[in-house]
């Protein structure tokens, strides 16, 4: 089963069923996403996996596009040392690679944090499980698929 087809299950059994747009060009950064969607890149709910050097679970961060996560606030948020996740490691333990890492469908369960300043755009755009696929989706409805949590944690 694809990248794709595995997230548009898990969408399914979280009573989701948003259209997955695919691209002939990359979606994989928020800047290409925004230029092939036709948004403000904002709008872009860009995934970055987060590595706790303790416990070594993986950590997603959501947040918009345009913004970068301060790695001290969500040190905080965790209770230990974070640090970035190497393409290894994000693919072990989302099932997705980097640049198509979508906010449900994992293959193991992930803290979830989801950046404060995605409430400001109606609607955002997520990875949908490919470096050239997306879906369309509230910042809403992604706290409530991903049961994660709402946080401060952009760079100010």
């Amino acid at each position: 089963m694809s990248s794709t087809a595995r997230l548009e299950v898990a969408l399914a059994g979280l009573g989701q069923s948003p259209r997955i747009v695919t691209f002939d060009q990359s979606t994989r950064t928020s800047e290409e996403a925004a230029g092939a969607i036709g948004c403000a890149v904002g709008q872009i709910a860009k995934s970055l996996i987060f590595r706790a050097k303790r416990s070594n679970r993986p950590i997603l961060v959501m947040a918009c596009g345009d913004n970068r996560v301060d790695k001290k606030k969500l040190r905080a948020l965790v209770g230990e040392k974070i640090g970035r996740a190497d393409a290894d490691f994000v693919r072990e333990r989302t099932g997705y690679a980097i640049g198509g890492v979508a906010p449900v469908g994992h293959t193991e369960s992930i803290a979830t944090y989801l950046d404060t300043g995605l409430w400001v755009h109606d609607i955002v755009w997520a990875a949908a499980g490919a470096p050239n696929a997306v879906f369309e989706t509230t910042p809403e409805d992604l706290l409530a698929m991903t049961g994660g949590a709402r946080a401060d944690i952009a760079v100010e």
